[in-house]
């Protein structure tokens, strides 16, 4: 019965289709001459239409025009504003002759080289695990805490350099975690490994056993070295200070004892790198001084009065310069500047960002944009709380905890603004994969994308008009209430 209903319904399916054409073909014979046949518009999704190449020629061609516009604008309104002499000014504006930012930079040796002392000693095993684990808790705290104590009690930094302080010590935190705990998986696999020769049979056989697959794996490493130009090294051969400066000028956040190198320096390629980071970063501060500088300032007094209408028009004019010193930051550091690096360092592994533009929601763009710290949080957070029972959920959060963490304290610290502005907006990154992903199946993976670019173009500026606001606030609060009199 089911083989002759597919078959009456595959002939039926035949005879229709026959029907079709021999009316198409009698139509077409007509004498009228017939123009029209079943067809969608270009703009309808089911027309399979995709050659949009004059759109975006156009949009370009708006853009430039548009840009040129605000261009002669800003340059009519505030004059040239570029002047490199002023950022010397402003990176060396540290009062007294000992700069401190550049020794609370040198004194992060102190905690580097203590973590690996404590290293060495728990190896050797002279000091009990417990113990050298509570010194390596308590060096990390003190990671966290000298640059924001020293900043906050002692004056003579500058922005710029209490903002290199808190990004070099936030690094170094990272690092030194990762460092620990790799170097604690190693040291429990050394110890299970010890427990379990004990508990063998110390016979004839099982020594002869033991000779025989030393000697395997002596010739095997042997065919190994033949075949790669380093030895692997192993624990605790690792613990060394070349070791662990290699790895902390690495552009990794993950600890290894091998990894990837490669066999040359490319001087044709750092020299590229080289260029691409000198002249991003003159087009970067020409933005920030020729259009962010302005929009921001003018943005204070509205923004203060909440003046929305105002306040609104003044963040939209801050949101594309901003955007566009992002972008710019954005491919000098992960792809110039950590290019360089490893170049340098002959560091083989240079993945460091992936297809972020093309996030359907905000899940995938933080998993995307910045791969060396994605791959710290999943290494050493994410997976650990699940192994120790934790839920994803619990674990995802705690994530996004630590990084709202970071970005508030490379934020708060250097402006001596204590808000939790950058905190919350991070945070908030956690009801927004929800909302994006609620978009994203309802109508569609474009419009998720869509959803993904609009918060990191409005939300940026924001962050930056409050955290401005209260800063002047805090710091200048009688001037601001004097010119919002005038």
């Amino acid at each position: 019965m089911n083989e002759q209903g597919l078959r009456k319904r595959a002939s039926s399916v035949t005879k229709a289709e026959k029907i079709h054409a021999v009316e198409a073909k009698a139509r077409k014979n007509q004498p009228d001459r017939p123009c029209h046949k079943p067809r969608d518009s270009l703009f309808s999704w089911t027309s399979g239409f995709d050659n949009f190449t004059g759109f975006v020629n156009w949009a370009f061609l708006l853009l430039s025009i548009g840009g040129l516009r605000l261009l002669l604008e800003n340059f009519i309104k505030y004059g040239i504003r570029v002047d490199p002499i002023e950022w010397f000014y402003v990176l060396t504006q540290e009062e007294g002759s000992q700069h401190p930012s550049l020794i609370l930079i040198l004194y992060s040796l102190v905690p580097t080289t203590l973590c690996l002392i404590i290293e060495k000693a728990l190896a050797a095993e002279i000091v009990p695990n417990n113990f050298g684990m509570l010194v390596h808790v308590l060096n990390l705290i003190s990671v966290i805490l000298v640059p924001m104590v020293t900043i906050h009690v002692k004056d003579g930094f500058s922005l710029v350099g209490a903002s290199c302080v808190c990004t070099v010590y936030s690094i170094l935190f990272l690092k030194l975690w990762s460092y620990i705990q790799v170097n604690m998986w190693c040291r429990l696999i050394r110890q299970f490994s010890k427990s379990s020769l004990r508990r063998q049979s110390v016979s004839l056989s099982n020594l002869q056993r033991q000779i025989k697959n030393k000697n395997k794996n002596k010739n095997s490493s042997e065919e190994d070295l033949t075949c790669s130009k380093l030895p692997l090294v192993q624990y605790p051969d690792n613990l060394t200070a070349r070791d662990l400066g290699y790895f902390l000028l690495a552009p990794t956040l993950c600890y290894e004892l091998n990894f990837p190198r490669t066999d040359r320096v490319r001087k044709r390629f750092l020299v590229k790198r080289i260029f691409e980071v000198l002249a991003g970063t003159q087009i970067i501060l020409a933005v920030i001084q020729q259009y962010m500088i302005p929009s921001i300032r003018n943005s204070l007094i509205p923004f203060g009065n909440m003046d929305l209408p105002l306040a609104s028009e003044r963040l939209l004019k801050l949101a594309i310069p901003n955007h566009l010193a992002w972008l710019i930051a954005f491919y000098i550091l992960f792809h110039s500047w950590l290019n360089l690096l490893g170049e340098l360092l002959q560091f083989a592994d240079r993945n460091f960002y992936a297809d972020w533009w093309n996030s359907n929601n905000i899940d995938i763009f933080w998993r995307n944009w910045n791969l060396p710290v994605h791959r710290w949080a999943v290494r050493h957070l994410y997976l650990p709380m699940v192994d120790m029972g934790y839920g994803r959920t619990a674990a995802s959060v705690t994530v996004f905890f630590i990084s709202a963490f970071f970005h508030e304290y490379m934020v708060s610290v250097p402006l001596k603004t204590y808000k939790i502005w950058a905190f919350m907006g991070m945070m908030g990154q956690v009801p927004l994969s929800y909302f994006c992903k609620f978009i994203e199946k309802k109508y569609g993976p474009r419009f998720g994308n869509i959803v993904v670019w609009a918060s990191i173009i409005i939300g940026q500026p924001l962050c930056i008009m409050m955290y401005y606001h209260d800063y002047m606030v805090i710091h200048h609060g009688e001037s601001i209430a004097q010119y919002s009199q005038i």
